[in-house]
């Protein structure tokens, strides 16, 4: 049976309370921030394999319907399934950015969504169509939708590390300020024997109590404000926002990134001590 380390000394109130709430600031943040990558990363996934065997054909002349649809026929084997977008479907999509009392009926085009069963069929429908309407690969149209999520996730990524950078600099800073505060005690610690890998130890324990607190309180308060930004992001119906999500896994990864801070924390707090110590 594993011995129990006892506390040989403990941290005041006061510190204890400031140290809390700084943890539990900085994981809020990097639980947020490391939530919203997860979010857009799956999105522009989902996104991406959703729309590459999605295309919609355009016909501004109403003349060439009649040869579009018989090129729907011709490729009916390749072809999984054609919907035709009504006016009121067009109307719905654009008003997000079209007021509500705009006649637009006289300038939408007739508009068909093509789902093919394999994507690389796709070139030989848009060859047949050739000018009589326009043919609109989705992931092709949306590729600078996604390179702009890319590019939300990296700088999300990028304030995480920022985050996690801040908690190592507080935790050394803290722990550095503790050891000076329990000077004396450690002095006579040192007196009576104990080792510098013991007086570290107990410095990770208080640390790490403090952090799992920390951490947890950090979690709880993230989880709504991530869910209140996916509601947020779903009420939009169009475009990349309403595909983020969070998967099992993203959960998953969202749970082990306290742990690895508390580790993170418990480990930068003996790599300081021992420094202060051997500095003495």
């Amino acid at each position: 049976m594993r011995k129990k380390t006892t506390l040989v000394f403990s941290l005041v109130k006061d510190q204890s309370i400031f140290m809390t709430v700084i943890i539990s600031i900085l994981s809020f943040l990097a639980i947020v921030s490391f939530g919203i990558a997860l979010s857009i990363g799956s999105g522009v996934v989902r996104w991406n394999t959703q729309w590459d065997k999605y295309a919609t054909i355009q016909i501004s002349k109403s003349e060439n319907t009649a040869y579009v649809k018989q090129v729907f026929v011709k490729h009916s084997k390749q072809i999984e399934s054609v919907k035709e977008i009504t006016k009121t479907e067009m109307e719905n999509m654009m008003r997000p950015w079209i007021s509500s009392g705009a006649r637009l009926n006289n300038y939408l085009p007739e508009m068909y969504e093509l789902k093919m069963k394999n994507a690389k069929d796709m070139t030989a429908i848009k060859k047949d169509i050739g000018t009589r309407a326009k043919f609109l690969n989705h992931t092709s149209a949306l590729k600078n939708s996604i390179s702009a999520g890319w590019k939300l996730v990296s700088i999300t990524v990028f304030v995480l590390l920022i985050i996690l950078t801040s908690i190592g600099v507080c935790i050394s800073y803290i722990s550095k300020n503790i050891a000076m505060l329990h000077k004396h005690e450690l002095e006579i610690l040192n007196q009576v024997g104990a080792s510098d890998d013991f007086i570290a130890k107990q410095m990770q324990i208080i640390v790490g109590k403090i952090s799992s607190v920390a951490c947890l309180i950090g979690f709880v308060s993230a989880v709504p404000i991530l869910f209140m930004i996916l509601s947020t992001a779903h009420s939009a119906r169009v475009g990349l926002l309403a595909t983020l999500n969070l998967t099992g896994n993203n959960w998953l990864a969202l749970i082990l990134l306290p742990i690895i801070i508390i580790c993170f924390s418990v480990f930068i707090t003996r790599k300081t001590t021992i420094k202060i110590l051997s500095e003495k």
